[in-house]
């Protein structure tokens, strides 16, 4: 049993480094040298977390509204979980970007991003993204370009402001297991809970808008 923990820990080890390799080339943290792209796709997370705003949603979408208005990106993708009828992720996030003073019409809306893996899927298949910036948290950001890359599309991300002490500990370890998780998906190809229809995206200064 003990031979059997340390291999274990040992496969988790090697899974969290693996993927938090695809970050080292492609993961900005100054904006001004980030790329022009197209789209960014915004990662999705609860805009509260035990009756307090969620850090983690407000740094992700400060970091997208700076994209947009320092004109970095023409098009924002919001993803996230909208599995119950009282519980909707994308819809606060296209909200409060508005409040951001993104326009509206430029934020498209993926209502089934009930995991990493399905937004990044589903960025490509309906809302016809294949190279443009993740936002999220570094540690997040990495496990989607892994994810990305592996689906054979070109992306960079962007990381917002990440949290410390002993939320940021926790969650990072979480996320050693979403790692893991991520290869497993990617070896036994696993895919998105829903595909559907294509969905149109409009671009900032692009004549058929």
């Amino acid at each position: 049993m003990l031979l059997l923990g340390i291999f274990m820990v040992g496969l988790l080890f090697m899974a969290d480094l693996h993927v938090g390799s695809f970050g080292d080339d492609d993961l900005y943290r100054n904006i001004e040298e980030v790329p022009h792209k197209r789209a960014a796709l915004v990662l999705g997370t609860a805009k509260y977390f035990e009756g307090r705003r969620n850090l983690y949603y407000e740094y992700r979408l400060d970091a997208a509204a700076h994209l947009w208005h320092i004109q970095k990106i023409d098009a924002i993708v919001v993803s996230g979980d909208n599995s119950r009828k009282d519980y909707d992720e994308p819809s606060n996030m296209r909200m409060d970007l508005v409040g951001r003073a993104v326009p509206s019409e430029y934020i498209a809306i993926d209502y089934a991003g009930f995991r990493t893996l399905d937004s990044v899927v589903r960025a490509e298949n309906i809302f016809g993204l294949e190279d443009y910036i993740v936002v999220s948290q570094p540690f997040h950001c990495c496990r989607a370009i892994y994810l990305a890359r592996k689906h054979g599309q070109k992306v960079i991300g962007y990381c917002a402001r990440d949290l410390g002490g002993t939320i940021g500990f926790r969650n990072r370890l979480r996320e050693t297991l979403a790692r893991a998780k991520a290869v497993l998906d990617v070896i036994f190809k696993k895919g998105p809970k829903y595909l559907g229809k294509k969905e149109r995206v409009n671009y900032r200064n692009d004549k058929a808008h």
